[in-house]
C-alpha cells in the first residue's frame, strides 16, 4: 500500500523548461506547490571539460540518448521504429543540462498554418498571446541577442550583447550578404557577460572548457532555485508512476515511486505535467481507469498521436586557412539564417526550414567524422596528415526542419516491457515524410551554397541527423474541439478538470526553430490562467 500525504494544492511533474518556469510563476501565488523530478539534483562540477576524457564523457555518462547513457534516473525508449532517436535528460532542471540554449522565437506565421498553407492546423493562441511571456522569460533566462532582426516582430532589448561572431562567424555572414540571403546574430541563453550569477562565457573553445556549460542557463538555477525561495518544495528521485481520479473522472491525485522503492500517494488540487513530448503521454497512457480506459485525457485518441522532431540534416565545409581556429567560440548559437523560413510555392515542399552555424568539435569527433568533420579520418601513413586537415578547420551548418505533425507519427506504451519502477515503457513509431525529405535536400542545397561561397574546399552532407531528437512535440495537441485536441488553449485537457499539460506535447504545429522559449512561454501563460481559475 502506498503511503498517503498531506493535500497539496498544485503538482508539477516534470523539473525541465516548462515546469521550472510554471513552479517559479505559481509559486509566488501562496499556494502549495510540489515539484516532483525523476532525476537527482545536479551536481555542474560534473560537466564535461577541462579533462583529458571529457569527449569519452560525451559518449557516455553525458551523452544526450539516455539508451546510451543509462543513468539510474533514466529509463530506456524503444525507439528502433524510429527514423530519429530521442533525447532527453532526467535531473532537476532536466535537458536544459544538455542543450545548445539556442533560442529564437516562433515566428507569427506559425500558429496559423492551416490558414495560410492548407496544411495541419492553426493554433488557437497567437505569437501576441505568447509575446509578453517571451519578454518574461528572456528576463529570467538571460538572453545574449541583438534588436532590428527583419523576419521577426520589433523586441524588447536583450538583457546581454550577442555571442561574438569571430572570424568564422564573419566569414559566412559575408556570404550570406553576397548571396542575398538574410542571417542575423541568434538569439541565446548562453550568457555573453555576467549574469544572475552566471558566468559569462565568450572566447573559448567550444570544446574543454566548463564555463561552457556554467554560462548556459538552466532552470534548476534560473527558475527553481528562486521558487525555492517563495516557498516551492522540491522532491528529486521521484517517478511518478499513474496519476489517478475517482470513479467520476475527477482528479485525486497521483502515484510515484521514490529511489529506495517507497510507494507515495500525493492528493492534490491540481496536477501539472511537464515531463517532455514522450514523457507525458507515456503517463496519460499509462494512466488508465474504467472511466478512461484508453489512457487518461484520451478521448479524442489523439495522446502520444502527431508526434514531431525537427529533422535535421548536416552540412560542414572544411577549410584551407592557418590564420583562423574554426572552434574558438560558441559550438552553436552564432548565426541563424531564415530565408527560406516561409512557404514558397515555387518549391517542392510547404513551410521551411532555418540553419545554424556550428563550430569545430573536438579530436575525437574529428577523427572518427562526428560533429560535421564528414569523413572518418582513415588510420595508416595519411593519418595525422588528413587529421591535421580538418581539426579546427571546418564549420557546419544544420538544417532544422519544420516537422508537420502525422497522426501515423507516435508514442505507445509496450505491453510487456517496464523500467525499473514497473513503468511500461515507451514505443515509438515516426518516420520521415517526403515533405521534410524535400525540404531537407533544399536545405542541403543552399547550405552547400553558402559554404562554397564562404571559400570551403570540401563539403560533407549528412542527409537526416539520426541521434538529433532534441525537440519532442505535438503528442498532446493543443486545440479548441475535444475530439481533435487534448488540452484546450489554457493547456487545461478537455476531459479532466485541474489537470494541466504544459510541455512540448501541446504544440500544434513545430515551427523551424528550436522550441523551447515557445515552450517556457506557453508554460508561463497557463501558470497565469491557473491562477485564474
Amino acid at each position: 500500500m502506498p503511503k498517503n500525504l498531506p493535500f497539496k494544492d498544485i503538482v508539477i511533474v516534470g523539473s525541465g523548461a516548462s515546469g521550472g518556469a510554471c513552479a517559479w510563476k505559481l509559486s509566488s501565488s501562496g499556494a502549495s506547490v510540489v515539484l516532483l523530478e525523476q532525476g537527482p539534483w545536479f551536481d555542474k562540477n560534473s560537466y564535461p571539460g577541462d579533462s583529458n576524457s571529457w569527449e569519452i564523457d560525451q559518449k557516455n555518462s553525458f551523452d544526450f540518448n539516455p539508451n546510451v547513457r543509462k543513468l539510474d534516473a533514466d529509463y530506456e525508449i524503444l525507439d528502433k521504429e524510429s527514423d530519429i532517436h530521442p533525447l532527453m535528460y532526467n535531473a532537476v532542471g532536466g535537458s536544459t543540462h544538455h542543450w545548445t540554449a539556442h533560442t529564437p522565437r516562433f515566428h507569427p506565421s506559425d500558429f496559423k498554418v492551416k490558414s495560410l498553407d492548407g496544411v495541419a492546423d492553426d493554433w488557437p493562441i497567437s505569437y501576441w498571446d505568447l509575446e509578453k511571456y517571451y519578454d518574461l522569460n528572456d528576463e529570467m533566462m538571460g538572453c545574449s541577442g541583438i534588436n532590428g532582426d527583419p523576419a521577426n516582430p520589433p523586441r524588447s532589448p536583450r538583457q546581454m550583447p550577442p555571442l561574438p561572431l569571430g572570424p568564422d562567424g564573419e566569414r559566412i555572414a559575408k556570404a550570406a550578404d553576397k548571396l542575398g540571403w538574410h542571417w542575423w546574430p541568434s538569439d541565446s541563453y548562453q550568457a555573453s557577460e555576467d549574469y544572475k550569477g552566471r558566468v559569462g562565457w565568450n572566447n573559448h573553445g567550444t570544446f574543454a572548457s566548463k564555463k561552457k556549460w556554467q554560462a548556459i542557463a538552466s532552470t534548476d538555477h534560473t527558475y527553481i532555485k528562486p521558487a525555492m525561495d517563495n516557498g516551492l518544495e522540491v522532491r528529486a528521485n521521484c517517478a511518478v508512476q499513474e496519476i489517478t481520479v475517482d470513479n467520476s473522472g475527477k482528479l485525486r491525485g497521483l502515484l510515484y515511486v521514490d529511489n529506495k522503492g517507497i510507494q507515495y500517494f500525493q492528493e492534490a488540487g491540481k496536477v501539472i505535467l511537464a515531463c517532455n513530448g514522450i514523457g507525458t503521454p507515456r503517463l496519460l497512457l499509462n494512466s488508465k481507469s474504467k472511466v478512461f480506459p484508453d489512457g487518461l485525457a484520451n478521448s479524442s485518441g489523439l495522446v502520444g498521436k502527431n508526434l514531431m522532431y525537427h529533422p535535421y540534416a548536416a552540412v560542414s565545409g572544411v577549410f584551407d586557412d592557418n590564420e583562423i581556429n574554426y572552434s574558438l567560440g560558441p559550438l552553436a548559437n552564432i548565426i541563424i539564417v531564415q530565408e527560406f523560413y516561409e512557404t514558397d510555392k515555387s518549391r517542392d515542399f510547404v513551410r521551411g526550414y532555418s540553419f545554424q552555424m556550428n563550430r569545430s568539435h573536438g579530436p575525437g569527433h574529428t577523427a572518427l567524422g562526428a560533429g560535421g568533420a564528414g569523413k572518418i579520418v582513415p588510420w595508416g601513413k595519411e593519418h595525422h596528415l588528413e587529421f591535421k586537415r580538418r581539426f579546427k578547420k571546418y564549420l557546419g551548418m544544420a538544417v532544422i526542419s519544420e516537422d508537420l505533425p502525422e497522426l501515423h507519427n507516435r508514442v505507445e506504451i509496450d505491453d510487456k516491457l517496464k523500467d525499473k519502477n514497473g513503468i511500461p515503457l515507451p514505443r515509438i513509431f515516426y518516420k520521415t515524410s517526403q515533405n521534410t525529405r524535400n525540404l531537407l535536400d533544399h536545405g542541403i542545397r543552399s547550405a552547400e551554397k553558402l559554404l562554397k561561397e564562404s571559400g570551403c574546399y570540401e563539403t560533407n552532407v549528412i542527409p537526416i541527423l539520426e541521434s538529433a531528437g532534441w525537440h519532442l512535440m505535438g503528442t498532446a495537441k493543443m486545440g479548441i474541439d475535444p475530439k481533435t485536441s487534448v488540452v484546450n488553449s489554457d493547456c487545461k485537457t478537455h476531459d479532466v478538470d485541474n489537470l494541466y499539460i504544459i510541455d512540448g506535447s501541446v504544440f500544434t504545429t513545430s515551427g523551424a526553430v528550436n522550441p523551447t522559449t515557445t515552450i517556457q512561454a506557453v508554460a508561463l501563460r497557463a501558470a497565469d490562467k491557473i491562477l485564474e481559475s
